[in-house]
């Protein structure tokens, strides 16, 4: 049987993105599923999504956040009994052409999650701000105190997991900083962990949330987070 890939694209006031990103998946493989979470947009980012009924759309009543938005995604692909579900932002930055990176680990059963990452190898592609890649350098040396497992792009939001894995997001999803925080939950519960090497673009359209002086304060609540996530028991798995 075809297995099925639920592409979950959460999505913040991306009207000037959305449909393209849209386009961009189902151009490069029409069996992809894609459901777009559009998380309290107040611009037209909906009505862009819906435009070429290429998407499922799911409109949140108000803004959950990226976590809440992703954990809307994992529970629409574990009680739609998907085989695989891709975490693939709105904004443009992430590349439909790499997703078969990401996917191949996940087939051959080689892990339970795969992160495409821009900095396993070096590429030609955008490598985020200095003082995001800052950040980043931090949250990998933590992945391997906490974890024992080097992570190089704990805030990548371009990623794959299994069934298992959504089985099990779809219920302990991270709510705060979920990227980095989902790296220390799925190390410390058993779940394998892989990184590919991918490129990205700069985000074609709006703004970032996270910028200036917001990035330190970012990196501080992401470290405490993380922190608190190692400490919490095991999870039973479904």
């Amino acid at each position: 049987m075809r297995e099925r890939i639920l592409i979950i694209i959460p999505a913040y006031n991306e009207e000037k993105n959305i449909a393209k990103v849209i386009k961009s998946l189902n151009a490069c493989n029409s069996a992809y599923e894609c459901l777009v979470v559009n998380d309290g947009s107040k611009d037209n980012t909906q009505h862009e999504a819906e435009a070429n009924g290429m998407a499922t759309v799911i409109q949140l009543p108000s803004n959950l956040g990226i976590g809440g938005a992703v954990q809307t995604g994992f529970k629409y692909a574990f009680y739609n009994d998907f085989d695989y579900a891709i975490q693939f932002d709105g904004d443009g930055q992430h590349l439909a052409s790499e997703i078969p990176k990401i996917l191949s680990p996940l087939q051959t059963n080689d892990s339970d999650v795969c992160i495409g990452s821009r900095f396993v190898e070096k590429t030609m592609g955008f490598q985020s701000t200095f003082m995001r890649r800052i950040g980043i350098r931090i949250f990998e040396w933590m992945s391997r105190a906490l974890i024992g497992k080097k992570i190089t792009d704990s805030t990548s939001g371009f990623r794959a997991y299994n069934k298992q894995t959504i089985a099990f997001l779809a219920a302990n999803y991270p709510t705060d900083y979920p990227e980095p925080e989902t790296v220390i939950l799925l190390g410390k519960n058993d779940f394998r962990i892989r990184e590919v090497s991918v490129e990205m673009i700069e985000r074609q359209g709006g703004e970032s949330s996270i910028s200036g002086l917001k990035s330190a304060h970012y990196m501080i609540k992401v470290i405490l987070a993380m922190l608190m996530t190692a400490q919490r028991q095991k999870i039973r798995r479904i």
